[in-house]
């Protein structure tokens, strides 16, 4: 009888149905697979303002920022960006404490600043097509700005969507369990970091 029971597979220390939990494999997969979409990304990133650069460079016309675009809204919308990544470290400060409400309240903080920044380049976009004419085929500056953006652009989006539904599942992480609060960060700390040489590059420069 002993020895049918020492043959019986233990579950319990793999898979537990009635909560939400995660294997060391697990996490290590979801922060590896994170890591890995990031350094593509970043290579991308760097081959994009490296190709920027050599334009700029090389261009004999090409605009002073200032002369075109609007950087003190822009050093606004900066700053509500670099705001969401301090509450996104308070969110996962919070659940780390076992505070799930606080956790949740720092990440919708964070959405909003995602959604306020979204909103600002939405408004930027329609200043600079619709007051200035500006659009992809008129100049290499006009088409490089709109790429960058963009491309950058599409990025926030997506981390608001994640954002969203990881705040949206709020009640399911504990301080032993919440991978997906910490991979969301790291997500939206690059992003963060992404726009932070972006606005340099293109804005002050």
């Amino acid at each position: 009888m002993s020895q049918a029971a020492s043959l019986e597979p233990p579950v319990g220390k793999f898979v537990d149905e009635n909560t939400f939990s995660e294997t060391p494999t697990r996490v290590a997969n979801w922060k590896m697979f994170m890591w890995l979409f990031l350094a593509q990304d970043a290579m991308m990133f760097f081959t994009m303002f490296a190709g920027y650069l050599a334009l700029r460079i090389s261009s004999i016309d090409w605009p002073h920022p200032s002369t075109v675009l609007n950087i003190p809204m822009t050093a606004i919308a900066t700053f509500v960006l670099i705001v969401s990544s301090v509450t996104m470290v308070q969110a996962i400060a919070a659940i780390q404490r076992g505070d799930k409400k606080k956790m949740r309240m720092w990440l919708w903080f964070t959405v909003l600043g995602g959604m306020s920044f979204l909103v600002f380049q939405m408004w930027e976009y329609s200043h600079l097509i619709g007051g200035l004419g500006m659009g992809m085929s008129r100049s290499l500056f006009d088409a490089t700005f709109f790429i960058l953006t963009g491309f950058h652009g599409m990025h926030v989006l997506a981390g608001v969507i994640y954002l969203t539904s990881v705040a949206a599942k709020w009640q399911r992480y504990t301080p032993e369990n919440y991978t997906h609060v910490e991979v969301v960060g790291l997500y939206w700390h690059f992003v963060d970091l992404v726009w932070i040489i972006l606005f340099t590059l293109v804005y002050l420069i």
